[in-house]
């Protein structure tokens, strides 16, 4: 007499691509919330992150990750690779993300980090509505399918949610019959102490020049709840140098003043309450190669 299944899907399915193709943007659609940061430059996404989509019979567990790229120069980018590579083990489904008709060569070291993967893997071409001519994207879909032997193919906008549903019914469908894993509510694994960090750090991206947003980082020093329901939150951005320190602070303060409103207003949003932000600058010189202080920020790999 053998078990009868559930009537329930419920699986994991992996994110990849090289940095600044979309991953995060996808993610907080599919999910239906924005749990992901997200800006125009590389690299914002620095950790493995868990969104979760449910409804009454189907539960998707997305693995957002780092992009994947070449350049580990520095402790920081070789623990976002690993983050990045170890999603793509113990997954349902992989969806490989890339950008319009973009190739590049770290497209390519995508592809080799899914040789060895048993799971479907599953080309979405992001940022369609920006490919010109129309008439470029199917001879390049094309090329990129005789590189690797995917699952099915997407193209899609994640920013305006364009031929996104097709995704996701498709990806209710590969989803094996199984329990849910997390309570129905669920949105994202991490704690509001991480929402907080990366929030600041979203605000600091798009604040920022070219360089200077991968020379900062988000450290939580104080998070509680009092007894009027305030949240209070005390975050310390970590740069490397102290003429860094002046341009996030900016003019009279004007520019830490503005990431911390825009970052508190996104916060009330997310917590449904009154949230008290202070925000420091300190500087420490290499942070980003002191691998014990990446651990104790959450870099660690067998922690992202």
């Amino acid at each position: 007499m053998s078990d009868s299944l559930p009537s329930t899907r419920c699986g994991y399915i992996a994110i990849v691509g090289r940095p600044n193709v979309g991953k995060s943007t996808l993610l907080n659609y599919l999910v239906g919330q924005k749990i992901s940061i997200t800006s125009r430059k590389p690299q914002t996404t620095r950790h493995q992150l868990l969104g979760i989509f449910s409804d009454d019979s189907t539960q998707m567990i997305f693995v957002d990750t780092p992009g994947i790229h070449r350049d580990e120069r520095r402790v920081l980018n070789r623990l976002m690779n690993k983050a990045a590579g170890s999603a793509v083990t113990d997954v349902d489904v992989i969806v490989f993300l890339v950008d319009g008709t973009l190739w590049t060569e770290d497209d390519d070291l995508v592809l080799e980090k899914l040789e060895s993967t048993k799971a479907p893997v599953i080309l979405v071409v992001n940022k369609v509505d920006k490919v010109t001519p129309k008439e470029s994207l199917l001879p390049h879909i094309a090329e990129i399918s005789q590189k690797y032997d995917f699952a099915a193919v997407f193209p899609i906008s994640a920013l305006k949610g364009e031929h996104v549903g097709e995704l996701r019914r498709d990806l209710v469908n590969r989803m094996p019959q199984s329990e849910f894993i997390y309570p129905d509510d669920y949105v994202t694994d991490r704690s509001m102490r991480f929402m907080a960090a990366e929030s600041v750090r979203e605000k600091l991206m798009r604040q920022l020049g070219k360089e200077l947003p991968y020379a900062t980082t988000v450290e939580i020093e104080q998070y509680e709840v009092d007894e009027r329901g305030i949240t209070n939150i005390s975050c310390v951005i970590w740069v490397e140098r102290a003429g860094q320190k002046n341009i996030v602070i900016g003019k009279k303060g004007q520019r830490l003043k503005q990431v911390g409103q825009q970052a508190r207003e996104d916060l009330e949003k997310l917590l449904d309450a009154k949230v008290y932000l202070r925000l420091w600058v300190k500087v420490k010189a290499g942070w980003a190669d002191d691998e014990r202080m990446l651990k104790s920020m959450g870099f660690d790999e067998h922690q992202l």
